[in-house]
């Protein structure tokens, strides 16, 4: 599984460009030799605009207590009932395909892997999840969650030289990664990559910790 940790909200606007000889991205000439039509290439460009990106909480354990101390623990962690995150893209006209916008929305992202495509099976699974960890002096109040880094986009589809074809308006819904975590409700929330909340661990905290704990107070 992929596993990183995001950063909230992040909003970008922007234009990647790409080369295409697809369907209703093509332009005809007569070949004057030949009497044959031939398609030529025409650049086809990709508009972003409204890109977020948010870790969301997709499971959660019960409450962990550890009443001795202990070097090991594993927790079950229950799937939220209604959450449900599968790769899809909505649009305007038929002649974009989902798996193309999401890897050209990867290319202008520079992901350090692919995002999610519409053939993967939607996150969290029915089955749930489990955490095990083996560490020295576990002792005192825990809590552990799983996360999916969702990532969401607007997008306008159009191609120079392509007649009279109006662009193409969309939108799509994926991930770079999924994860879990586990932490100590003792431990204040710190803050998550680029120096940004950790969203799915405070909420995690806030479920799962005791309402006088520095983990609920800080998330």
């Amino acid at each position: 599984m992929r596993e990183r940790v995001l950063g909230n909200t992040v909003v970008v606007l922007a234009t990647t460009a790409l080369l295409v000889g697809a369907v209703g991205c093509t332009g005809a000439e007569d070949d004057k030799d030949g009497g044959k039509e031939k398609a030529e290439a025409v650049s086809c460009t990709y508009a972003w605009s409204d890109i977020e990106r948010e870790q969301k909480l997709t499971g959660l354990s019960d409450p962990i207590t550890l009443k001795k101390k202990t070097d090991s623990v594993s927790a079950p962690i229950a799937s939220i009932n209604g959450v449900h995150y599968k790769p899809h893209m909505t649009s305007t006209a038929p002649g974009v395909r989902a798996a193309d916008a999401i890897k050209a929305l990867g290319r202008h992202l520079r992901t350090a892997e692919p995002l999610a495509d519409p053939s993967e099976a939607a996150v969290p699974d029915e089955t749930g999840a489990g955490y095990e960890l083996h560490a020295g002096n576990l002792q005192g109040s825990y809590y552990a969650w799983t996360y999916v880094g969702l990532v969401e986009a607007d997008f306008t589809y159009s191609c120079a030289g392509d007649g009279d074809v109006e662009p193409v308006k969309g939108h799509v819904l994926t991930w770079d990664g999924v994860g879990q975590g586990f932490l100590s409700c003792g431990d204040p929330v710190e803050d998550g990559d680029l120096g940004t909340p950790d969203a799915a661990a405070r909420s995690a905290a806030r479920k799962l910790c005791p309402a006088d704990s520095p983990a609920a107070k800080t998330a």
